[in-house]
């Protein structure tokens, strides 16, 4: 590594030591200074939810991206955290399960598996836990920048995780491991590149999803699970949850399975919705709900 990402990685060493109280509290003081500046992270949480939450007036809407904005400010500062901490420091901060028999049953089967987790909460701690569980690979854009790739694998990797980059040759890695009966973890709302996917509803609009993940789970006959870690309040530590995949994620009709993930991104973010990633561009700005749901589709269940 240069000098400045050296630095960078002491920096993030420093982080990582913190009270995770305190690193929190620091993320959204963050939040709410992105929230007041009126940036980027702002406009996209506030068109995100203009598209979802129609039945509620334009001020309930704007105190709901403002929280949003400011849970972005947490994440951010958590996943510095994490990564400065290492695996075994961080996982300490695990203080509950649900749903892991979904989790034991996928890998009792014997068939691979496909940890489907979605930008919501720290999933960089998922990553964790999952590889202290069984070998992990995980699949990875290379930063713009190239001088941060070797602090990324650094501080993402470990004993136990294979990163893999997002590429032809990456993807047939994939296929080999889940082939063989082993688990990769895979961000199912990751915006795919122009022609690597197809729209399917999210919320009851249409966004477009990636294809990969529904078909690696057809084609290799992995199973499939969602999960994400959730803070929870006060700094208190993280509850890890794990849920079934809707019927059809791995259907031959790829647009059937699209729609099948996105039902099952939905039932994640329902259970902790303001932790999303709302500051991610899942839409462009030309995209209406449909007239049809505006009416009849009710506000997303906001978990605490």
């Amino acid at each position: 590594m240069t000098l400045p990402i050296a630095l960078l990685y002491g920096s993030l060493r420093i982080v990582g030591i913190l009270p995770l109280r305190f690193v929190l509290a620091c993320g959204a003081g963050f939040g709410h200074l992105a929230w007041h500046l009126r940036g980027r992270s702002r406009r996209i949480a506030e068109h995100n939810l203009s598209l979802l939450i129609t039945q509620q007036g334009a001020e309930n809407r704007q105190q709901l991206a403002k929280k949003c904005v400011i849970e972005a400010g947490r994440s951010m500062a958590e996943i510095m955290a994490t990564w400065g901490a290492g695996p075994q420091r961080a996982l300490r901060r695990v203080v509950e399960v649900r749903g892991r028999e979904l989790f034991d049953a996928a890998r009792a089967a014997g068939r691979g598996v496909i940890v489907a987790a979605p930008h919501l909460g720290c999933w960089e701690l998922l990553n964790f836990w999952l590889a202290a569980q069984q070998p992990l690979a995980i699949l990875y854009r290379p930063p713009r920048r190239a001088a941060l790739e070797p602090l990324l694998r650094r501080v993402r990797g470990g004993a136990h995780v294979e990163q893999i980059r997002a590429e032809a040759s990456g993807v047939r890695a994939l296929y080999k491991r889940l082939a063989s009966g082993g688990m990769a973890g895979i961000l199912p709302d990751q915006q795919p590149r122009a022609g690597e996917g197809v729209d399917a509803p999210f919320f009851g609009v249409p966004a477009s999803t990636m294809v990969l993940l529904p078909r690696l789970a057809e084609r290799t006959g992995a199973a499939v699970v969602f999960a994400f870690a959730q803070r929870l309040p006060h700094g208190a530590g993280y509850r890890l949850h794990f849920l079934p995949a809707p019927a059809g994620v791995a259907d031959s009709d790829i647009e059937r399975a699209c729609a099948a993930l996105n039902r099952g991104v939905e039932d994640c973010v329902r259970l902790a919705f303001t932790q999303y990633q709302w500051t991610y561009k899942r839409w462009p700005k030309t995209a209406t709900a449909p007239v049809a749901n505006r009416a009849e589709r009710p506000p997303p269940v906001c978990g605490v």
